[in-house]
């Protein structure tokens, strides 16, 4: 059998290299670890003549002088594993700023080939290239490409092929023949720097060099458009109210969106929960059995996904959509300058986005920063951020207790009033990352903050069907499954104490009691603190167990109704502040269930996955009992 070859794909952030890939592979990939690493890779396949080859996706890097895991990757593969052929995907719209890491691998192997991608947004912007030159200057071949739309993808699969089977002191390429004069001459040998510091400033110089020669634009203001709007949404005074404007409606979308999807879906669940039962006695079940599967089991899966599922679907997709058009790096641009007042690194902003959705994908995020302590950081205050599990709960909350109040209603202003106070409600959830993130830094995380390079990348136009493709598949059912696996045996849990009887009582009922003075020193009682605890592996599941409690019930009790919620909750003693006591208690308490599990495999260590549940619980204990005794006195 003859051996596959290996190519390496390189590049830049943002420069397109995933839809370089993607149209490559196709279908024909998977993803994974490095062996020994937390950063993850993709390898695909793709055939050219019958011939397959084996194309490993690089983490997404500026440089190779390892100062980072991904750097570090990236070099290690490219000297040590000897790839067939590299692929360098560079950037058509700004060439100077990725011709930097090509010369580098140019000057590690010579079996690289530039793929200048997005050449359609550069002719957009009036750009051309002169590829023919543009490879005598770099003494590589040269592919134009627009991946997206599936140009040059075919060239590109057949001189990766040809690199492959050329011999190794003889690759082919488009260079200039030996008889031609060589436009390189215009580029002056420099002398050889000492530092590293040199050498990138050198090859950095000489890419301006090349750039300069082998591009030519129209216009010279073809950034104008981009800089207006970054002065805008970057800008002192706007930034960051356009950035809550901007989180505010995209809250309003999420929770207009997913109401009456979430009703039908759980309807139909729960229907299929009536068959299931009808089915069991028809098999001749034992009671005991069919309850604890179906009441127990399946009931507390239904729920979590018709609670879970719809906000997703539409949070996500918005989520990719911010994304792609190139706004969360501006937001965390908008943040940098705060944490590092907290000696935080201000690629945080971007995990804290991620932890919207959901706090394990958040925590998974923070491998983008570099320094370890400031990776700690991120990890142990990501919980502050409340993910999709949780904005059914603030939102309902908020409905009964807070917009009656003000008058709203369930009309349309309702619904924005309820965006805008979970709007308020993730405010302070950055508020406490920034305060917990200042404290750690100064007593058990003691460091300054380290310089990083943020890419603020140009406005693009989003491409639906990646959009479509990332937000469903890579995270939408992949955390919906999680929390799904996670609801399965919680359900068994919640099921036999709340069925177990021992001394008269069930075994949740004690618990509640014995929580009981505790939540009332907090503005809650037992029934809210025990209802916290059984929802650890999913926060989908607080509402229905404290229903349960309540209602002496033996199974998750289902109500849409906000108004006979209320009337529940009203004759079990809650009021405004008790509602507003169960609001900060879910945006401060132990992360779920799959969040701890990220957090000690990303980490690990058990003390910080220990330190992670600490921390947040002991806040939110400090704000509630403090909220509580407050109201008491006014």
């Amino acid at each position: 059998m003859n051996k596959k070859s290996v190519i390496a794909l390189a590049g830049n952030p943002n420069v397109g290299k995933s839809t370089v890939f993607n149209a490559l592979t196709g279908l024909r990939q998977h993803t994974g670890n490095w062996p020994g690493k937390t950063v993850a890779c993709a390898s695909g396949s793709f055939f050219v003549q019958g011939q397959e080859y084996i194309l490993t996706d690089l983490p997404g890097t500026y440089s190779l002088a390892a100062h980072s895991a991904e750097e570090e990757i990236a070099r290690d593969f490219i000297c040590s594993q000897e790839p067939d052929a590299v692929i360098i995907v560079c950037d058509a719209t700004c060439l100077e700023r990725s011709l930097s890491l090509a010369l580098q691998i140019a000057s590690l192997t010579s079996r690289g080939i530039l793929c200048v991608n997005l050449l359609d947004e550069a002719r957009k912007k009036g750009i051309s290239i002169d590829c023919t030159l543009l490879s005598r200057l770099t003494g590589m071949p040269v592919v134009p490409c627009a991946a997206a739309r599936n140009e040059g993808i075919q060239e590109l699969a057949r001189q990766a092929a040809l690199m492959c089977q050329s011999p190794p002191d003889s690759p082919p390429g488009i260079a200039a023949p030996p008889d031609s004069p060589s436009e390189t001459a215009a580029l002056p040998d420099m002398a050889v720097p000492e530092s590293d510091e040199e050498k990138a400033a050198a090859l950095i110089r000489r890419a301006e060099r090349i750039a300069a020669q082998a591009v030519a634009c129209q216009t010279a203001d073809y950034h104008e458009r981009d800089r207006k709007i970054d002065r805008i949404l970057t800008g002192r005074r706007t930034g960051l109210p356009l950035m809550l404007l901007l989180l505010t409606a995209v809250l309003w979308l999420t929770i207009a969106g997913a109401n009456y999807p979430g009703i039908l879906l759980s309807r139909l669940l729960f229907h299929f929960q009536d068959i299931l039962l009808v089915w069991a006695d028809r098999a001749g079940a034992a009671p005991w059995l069919r309850d604890m599967l179906i009441l127990g089991v399946y009931q507390t899966v239904a729920w979590v996904i018709s609670v879970m599922l719809p906000p997703m679907a539409i949070f996500f997709p918005l989520f990719t959509l911010l994304e792609d058009l190139g706004y969360l790096p501006r937001a965390a641009f908008n943040l940098d300058h705060i944490f590092k007042k907290c000696s935080a690194c201000g690629k945080q902003a971007l995990t804290m986005c991620m932890g919207l959705g959901c706090n394990a994908v958040g925590v998974s995020g923070c491998r983008i920063i570099d320094s370890p302590r400031e990776r700690l950081i991120a990890i142990l205050t990501n919980s502050f951020m409340p993910c999709n599990g949780r904005f059914p709960m603030l939102a309902a909350l908020t409905a009964i207790f807070l917009i009656p109040a003000a008058g709203a209603g369930d009309s349309g202003m309702g619904t924005l009033a309820g965006a805008l106070i979970l709007a308020l409600v993730i405010c302070l959830g950055i508020l406490l990352t920034f305060l917990v993130s200042w404290t750690l830094s100064r007593t058990i995380l003691k460091g300054f903050p380290s310089s990083f390079t943020l890419e603020l990348p140009p406005y693009r136009k989003p491409q639906a069907g990646r959009i479509i493709l990332r937000s469903i598949l890579d995270r939408t059912l992949f955390v919906l499954g999680r929390a799904a696996a996670a609801a399965a045996p919680a359900g068994l849990f919640i099921w036999l104490l709340a069925n177990t009887e021992a001394g008269g009582m069930t075994l949740l009922s004690r618990i509640t009691a014995i929580l009981d003075p505790l939540g009332r020193f907090m503005g809650m009682d037992g029934v809210i603190l025990t209802a916290f605890i059984l929802g650890f592996p999913a926060n989908e599941i607080v509402i229905p167990a404290a229903l349960m409690c309540y209602l002496s019930a033996g199974t998750l009790i289902q109500i849409e109704d906000y108004a006979q919620l209320g009337q529940i909750f009203a004759a079990n003693g809650w009021t405004g502040a008790t509602a507003f006591c169960v609001m900060l208690f879910s945006l401060c308490h132990w992360p779920c269930a799959a969040s701890c599990m990220t957090i000690y495999r990303e980490t690990g260590k058990l003390r910080w996955t220990l330190l992670s549940i600490l921390i947040p619980t002991l806040c939110g204990f400090i704000l509630c009992s403090l909220a509580h005794h407050a109201a008491m006195l006014l």
